[in-house]
């Protein structure tokens, strides 16, 4: 993983008790909240030397064998893949897509942390990225992933990726709303023709039950497709694949 920081749920317990000793009872509970990433991400930054991307779970190349084949062999002609990165934090994920993908793409990062925006936006503007595509571009936006229709019409976006935040929200104490409402959200702006992966250490047996029962709560109409993506540390983490019905 490189300089990479890469936990689960589970991992920032022990490191929050080790390096953010104030934030580890707020953290798990309360990563619903904006104020909670704030306070994390400034101490995190506070407590490094230099800046360093703090991942999820695991960082891209555990994962480029999956988003990369999504990428399709030729974009559009008349408009780029759009790709949205799902609470990015300040992870190196949304940047490695846009670094690797072989057609162009148009890279949201959102998160709801300002702080997190800002770093992100400070450090690729230091350290420019070399890209495949020179038409791609990337942004890092300030957005409330449970409000994606403020942002974006019906069937906009190609890939949505959740790397973590779906897990954060659920077992946080008031977030399980917003994790509803976030997956609806994001369902509604994805083509139908795309795919909304969601990598989780939630085991198949609890998270295909939630989002089935969610999607036909929602009359939403499409498959989840499920596949390991490995295992770290003691950890077994899956990606959820989430496939819209394509109307015929």
């Amino acid at each position: 993983m490189n300089a990479l920081k890469c936990l689960s749920v589970r991992g920032l317990r022990a490191a929050c008790a080790r390096k953010h000793s104030s934030l580890t009872t707020e953290l798990i509970q309360n990563m619903d909240k904006k104020a909670t990433w704030d306070r994390f991400y400034t101490e995190n930054r506070t407590n490094a030397a230099a800046f360093k991307n703090f991942e999820w779970f695991f960082g891209f190349d555990s994962i480029r064998h999956i988003i990369l084949p999504l990428l399709p062999p030729k974009s559009r002609p008349d408009r780029p893949f759009q790709v949205l990165d799902l609470g990015c934090g300040t992870s190196a994920l949304g940047p490695s897509i846009y670094k690797h993908s072989p057609i162009t793409v148009h890279v949201t990062c959102a998160d709801i942390s300002p702080v997190a925006v800002k770093l992100m936006q400070e450090h690729v503007t230091s350290e420019e990225i070399e890209t495949s595509d020179a038409a791609s571009q990337i942004s890092f936006v300030e957005m409330d992933c449970t409000q994606l229709l403020n942002h974006y019409g019906p069937e906009s976006i190609d890939l949505i990726v959740d790397k973590g935040t779906t897990d954060a929200l659920l077992r946080s104490r008031e977030g399980k709303d917003k994790a509803r409402l976030m997956l609806c959200e994001g369902l509604t702006v994805l083509r139908r023709s795309g795919a909304l992966l969601q990598f989780s250490d939630e085991d198949p047996d609890a998270r295909l039950l939630w989002l089935e029962t969610e999607m036909q709560k929602q009359g939403i109409m499409g498959h989840v497709v499920t596949q390991e993506v490995g295992e770290l540390r003691g950890v077994v983490y899956f990606c959820y694949q989430v496939l819209p019905a394509v109307s015929e």
